[in-house]
C-alpha cells in the first residue's frame, strides 16, 4: 500500500539561464529536494509526472515563455525495433553489458569527459571534473544502477574497453535513463540508441512496462533521435499521451502556454492523493 509523504515537498524555481536545447532561449526548472524514507516513493511518483532526478534533486522544465521539452518514455510491451534499430543492435552485438552499484571511476570519467568535448562543450556540464562526476553517479537516495557497455576487443584503448555507460534509476513502473555517455569516437555506432534499445530488453526481462528517456525537444536535432521509437508516449498538459506525429509538434514560444508557477505546483499529485 502506498501512504502520503510525511511531510508534503516544498518546490521552488531556478534563475534563468541559457536553455542547452534551444539556441536563444532561456530555460528555468521547477525541483525538489530528493532525500529520506520517502525518497523512493516521491521519485516513483513524480517521475510519473513528467519529473527528472539529478542527484538529490528532483526537476521538470518551468519556462516563462516555451512549453517545448515533453517528458518521453517508451511503452515496452508496443515496442518493436524497425530496420535502422535492429542494424545497430546487429552493429553493437559484440558489446557486453555489465550492471553494478553507482561508482564512478577514472575511465568513465576520462570517457565522460571526451563525449562533453565532443557533444556538448557549451552545456551546463562542461566544466564537471571527477568530484562533480562522483557526485552526479553517487549520490543517489533510489534505487541506482550503473551500467556499462564493453568492448571485449577494445581492452588496450584509452578507456579500457568501455564503448558506453548509463546512470539508470529502476522505478515501480519502469527504468529512467538518467545520464548516458559513449565514446565520440563509436559515433557511427548509434550507441545512443543501442542504450536505449538495451534498456528496453532489461525492462522486458525484469518486467516493467516504462521506459523513462528524458525530454524529447521539437527543433532540438540531439533529441530527433528519441522520437524515433514505436510506442513512444510523452507527458503533456497532465497526462502521458502518445506522440503520434512528431512533425505536428512546435517549438515555438508562447507565453500563453504556459501556466503560472503556482497553478503548475496545486496540479503536482503526491503519494497518497487520488491522481496518483
Amino acid at each position: 500500500m502506498r501512504h502520503t509523504l510525511p511531510i508534503a515537498p516544498q518546490f521552488y524555481v531556478t534563475a534563468p539561464q541559457p536553455c542547452p536545447y534551444l539556441d536563444g532561449r532561456m530555460e528555468r526548472k521547477l525541483f525538489t529536494a530528493l532525500q529520506g524514507d520517502s525518497a523512493e516513493q516521491l521519485n516513483d511518483s513524480l517521475s510519473k509526472q513528467g519529473f527528472r532526478r539529478s542527484q538529490n534533486v528532483l526537476y521538470r522544465p518551468s519556462c516563462a515563455e516555451c512549453s517545448a521539452c515533453l517528458s518521453a518514455r517508451i511503452r515496452v510491451a508496443d515496442f518493436a525495433p524497425s530496420r535502422s534499430q535492429r542494424r545497430v543492435r546487429n552493429r553493437n552485438d559484440r558489446l557486453t553489458r555489465r550492471a553494478m552499484s553507482p561508482w564512478a571511476t577514472e575511465e568513465q570519467f576520462t570517457l565522460f569527459r571526451d563525449y562533453l568535448d565532443s557533444r556538448h562543450a557549451t552545456g551546463g556540464m562542461a566544466d564537471m571534473d571527477l568530484f562533480e562526476f562522483a557526485a552526479m553517479v553517487e549520490e543517489t537516495p533510489v534505487r541506482t544502477r550503473l551500467i556499462e557497455y564493453t568492448d571485449p576487443d577494445a581492452h588496450d584503448d584509452v578507456y579500457d574497453g568501455l564503448a558506453a555507460v548509463c546512470l539508470t534509476d529502476i522505478l515501480e513502473d519502469g527504468l529512467s535513463m538518467v545520464y548516458s555517455f559513449f565514446a565520440p569516437e563509436r559515433q557511427k555506432h548509434s550507441l545512443g540508441t543501442h542504450i536505449i534499445l538495451d534498456h528496453i530488453a532489461i525492462a522486458r526481462e525484469m518486467g516493467l512496462p516504462y521506459v523513462y528517456l528524458g525530454y524529447w525537444v521539437p527543433g532540438s536535432p540531439k533529441m530527433d533521435y528519441k522520437s524515433k521509437f514505436k510506442g513512444l508516449e510523452i507527458y503533456r498538459k497532465g497526462a502521458w499521451q502518445d506522440i503520434g506525429d512528431p512533425q505536428n509538434y512546435s517549438a515555438d514560444t508562447h507565453p500563453l502556454a504556459v501556466a503560472p508557477i503556482a497553478e503548475q505546483v496545486a496540479q503536482i499529485s503526491l503519494p497518497g492523493s487520488s491522481r496518483v
